[in-house]
């Protein structure tokens, strides 16, 4: 999800420079991206801790850069 947000962003933030016309619609966007990259990693974090719910052991899925 990370390099989704990361290809989302470049994307955008190139259609913005290319046209500003562009900005408003872009950024909303941007802030839709954002959330859903949250989402992702609210959801990783349930995941982990059902894990550790099961097996009593801190397992790290996937880890964010952000």
């Amino acid at each position: 999800m990370d390099a989704l947000y990361d290809q989302v962003y470049r994307e955008l933030l190139t259609y913005m420079i290319q046209d500003p016309k562009t900005i408003q619609r872009a950024t909303y966007l941007l802030w839709v991206a954002h959330d859903l990259e949250r989402t992702a990693d609210r959801a990783t974090n349930i995941a982990e801790r059902v894990i550790y719910l099961v097996t009593g052991k801190m397992t790290e899925i996937n880890v964010s850069k952000y």
